[in-house]
């Protein structure tokens, strides 16, 4: 997860003072993510990669009760302060610190494309999983991150989006993404290397989609997301007993 120490403070003033977000989980991720979970009797979820802890407060306001992990101290000791009543406690996803079979939901919001080995990381979270319970997924297509170096999308020079250029789907590498003060390392891999994991951690997809932004969504935002897939919602239940 290099990068998310130096970017902390940056990462945080782009989420914004309240539990909104950026526009991307605003208007194309937490609508599909909120409609999963709600009126489904989950009690006890981990948000892995938790940042700020912005989804466990969402979560424990709708009544469950939430452990939010994540190896980077600046964005825990933010969500403790927004939270002081929460539980935030710093590890890596690839090592998570329960006992098998803690939770019944759990929760990677946004945080597969930033860990490295993100096969260990599905590993665990299915290991900390009840049988019959929930890992309700949120990454970035696989489409999108396979950008070309120079950027995504290819302009007109009137700066209109003509296309979106993208290549080497299948090589699995790091790329840095710099915006607004922040520069991390994710990670693209192509949409086999997730399902062969989670099928291997003993998971059955239940639910997939690729969201576009919502209805109400600011249209000068909205137009580029609905041109080119940008996220993925995936549910997948434990079917494999530790």
């Amino acid at each position: 997860m290099a990068g998310w120490v130096d970017s902390a403070t940056a990462w945080i003033a782009a989420q914004g003072d309240g539990d909104l977000g950026d526009f991307a989980r605003q208007y194309v991720l937490d609508p599909v993510m909120k409609e999963r979970i709600a009126g489904r009797g989950f009690s006890k979820a981990i948000d892995v990669g938790c940042g700020e802890g912005r989804f466990c407060r969402i979560l424990d306001d709708i009544g469950i009760k939430t452990i939010g992990i994540d190896p980077t101290g600046p964005l825990l000791d933010e969500a403790r302060h927004r939270d002081p009543q929460g539980d935030y406690r710093q590890a890596k996803a690839e090592a998570l610190p329960f006992e098998n079979d803690a939770f019944d939901l759990v929760i990677s919001y946004l945080s597969l494309i930033d860990i490295p080995d993100a096969k260990a990381a599905i590993m665990e979270m299915a290991r900390v999983l009840k049988p019959g319970g929930t890992l309700l997924i949120a990454n970035l297509n696989s489409f999108t991150t396979a950008h070309l170096a120079e950027g995504g999308w290819v302009e007109d020079t009137n700066g209109n989006p003509v296309y979106w250029a993208m290549d080497d789907y299948l090589e699995t590498r790091a790329v840095w993404e710099r915006w607004k003060g922040i520069e991390i390392e994710n990670w693209h891999r192509p949409l086999s290397f997730y399902f062969k994991a989670l099928l291997g951690a003993g998971m059955q997809l239940t639910f997939f989609d690729e969201p576009a932004p919502t209805r109400n969504a600011p249209e000068d935002r909205s137009a580029r997301y609905k041109r080119a897939p940008w996220a993925m919602v995936m549910e997948w239940q434990k079917t494999t007993i530790y």
